[in-house]
């Protein structure tokens, strides 16, 4: 059994309140229990995501002080105490005062995760969690990295690199007039090069396409699920020649944010595969 409990006091943006929900559902499964604790003011404005994803508000008193942590720790606890309880609590939240829930959630056994914005979240709280989830960023999916084909390489290649050439030796040639034999040569020639750029570009493009599926049946340790330090894992990359001596290892587990975590957030030095 999965929980989302959302501070919509801290995350109250209807879009990435959405986006929490799929991105959960995609990399744990079914959220059982939704819940959204807020100010009546803030469950208003999402009242169509709340409906849409049925997830049940809990309105907190019109007090002079916020009690919306309180509230979402107290009901947090009581479903830890349930049988059975849940295996997974996800706070939608970027408050460091949920770090002693988080503590006493893990001490239970309950894996807990962190979704929030980046902006929001305290880079205090980081460590307490198993795994953040970031939402509200322009980040590429990994099934369109997939989707990323050669043609598109070559195709943008062709359109901005032949006709500037084509336009060029047309104007040369008007202005040429007493070498009009070798013209249509220097013209083929022209119309060659752009192709041979553009297979050049294919070729390198096929060799460097990385997918997760590659790293990981290059690391078995990763399919442990542990931490591995980054720098082993750079040195493994870079012996099998997955990893450009010029690439970063960062860089490349970054294109995965649904297959591999990395941490500290900041300045990474450890990587984990993130199972399913």
């Amino acid at each position: 059994m999965i929980a989302l409990l959302i501070d919509a006091d801290n995350l109250s943006s209807p879009p990435w309140v959405q986006e929490a929900l799929t991105i959960l559902e995609q990399s744990e499964g079914t959220v059982a229990i939704r819940r959204a604790y807020g100010s009546a003011e803030n469950l208003k404005g999402m009242t169509e995501v709340l409906r849409m994803k049925a997830i049940r508000p809990f309105v907190n008193l019109h007090l002079s002080k916020n009690t919306t942590d309180v509230s979402l720790a107290v009901d947090a606890m009581e479903l830890a105490c349930l049988t059975p309880r849940p295996k997974m609590i996800a706070i939608a939240s970027g408050d460091l005062d949920f770090v002693p829930l988080v503590v006493r959630l893990r001490e239970r056994g309950i894996r807990v995760i962190c979704i929030s914005e980046r902006s929001k979240l305290s880079q205090d709280a980081i460590p307490a969690y198993d795994h953040v989830i970031y939402v509200g960023e322009d980040i590429t999916p990994i099934s369109a990295l997939r989707e990323q084909e050669v043609a598109p390489v070559v195709e943008q290649i062709t359109s901005s690199a032949l006709p500037k050439k084509v336009v060029a030796k047309t104007s040369q040639t008007k202005s040429l007039t007493s070498k009009k034999k070798a013209a249509p040569k220097a013209v083929a020639k022209d119309k060659e090069t752009p192709q041979k750029v553009a297979k050049t570009a294919a070729a390198r493009a096929k060799a460097t396409l990385t997918t997760h599926q590659t790293i990981i049946a290059a690391l078995p340790k990763m399919r442990e699920g542990q931490w591995l330090e980054l720098s082993e894992v750079a040195k493994a990359l870079h012996d099998k020649k997955i990893l450009a001596k010029s690439a970063t290892s960062t860089k490349l587990f970054r294109q995965f944010p649904l297959h591999f975590e990395l941490m500290p957030v900041g300045k990474p030095n450890k990587v984990r595969l993130i199972k399913p």
